[in-house]
């Protein structure tokens, strides 16, 4: 018969799962946001409005990618299958939007940058102190999103046509995205 002063001997591994997956979707997440800024690039070129914005913001998810990329390496957690649709998702999602123009390509911006501090503020919650490396990490993470979202709408991102549609579809896509790179 177990003692009751023993830790839960399931508490560890029921964590270690959840936690997983977190950081798969938050580093699929970083990788589709490389290939959205990447679209948007080739399309828009780099005297574009907003262009010289865009590659900053680029470069700080690359930066975020490559954290996330060591923390699942040191883990031994697998990315998502789906890295190869994100890959070419990603980079349609921003030469389209960049196609529209200079305003939509920010309310893409706009609109992921919304998900995915709704997304990393659930996650916050979730893990509570039960994991303060990777908590730390995606608290550094969505203020840097939080100022992406705060560059786009300064940009003009809700002067895009159709703001509100545009707007709601991305930000659908993407959770459908998160959703799914949980799972795969």
């Amino acid at each position: 018969m177990p003692r009751s002063d023993a830790p839960r001997s399931d508490a560890p591994r029921s964590a270690a799962p959840r936690s997983a997956a977190m950081l798969r979707v938050d580093q699929a997440g970083e990788y589709g946001a490389t290939r959205i800024y990447a679209g948007q690039l080739a399309v828009m070129g780099n005297r574009a409005p907003h262009a010289q914005d865009i590659a900053a913001m680029a470069a700080q998810e690359e930066a975020h990618r490559q954290r996330f990329d060591a923390l699942m390496a040191a883990r031994g957690v697998r990315p998502t299958a789906l890295q190869p649709v994100w890959k070419v998702a990603g980079f349609a999602l921003g030469a389209a939007t960049a196609l529209i123009g200079p305003e939509a390509a920010m309310a893409c911006t706009a609109a992921i940058e919304e998900e995915i501090d709704r997304h990393y503020t659930q996650q916050l919650d979730e893990l509570g102190d039960a994991d303060p490396e990777f908590t730390a990490l995606i608290e550094d993470f969505r203020t840097d999103e939080r100022e992406h979202r705060a560059t786009a709408l300064a940009a003009g991102a809700e002067r895009a046509p159709a703001f509100p549609l545009l707007s709601g579809a991305i930000r659908l896509g993407c959770r459908v995205a998160i959703g799914l790179s949980q799972r795969i």
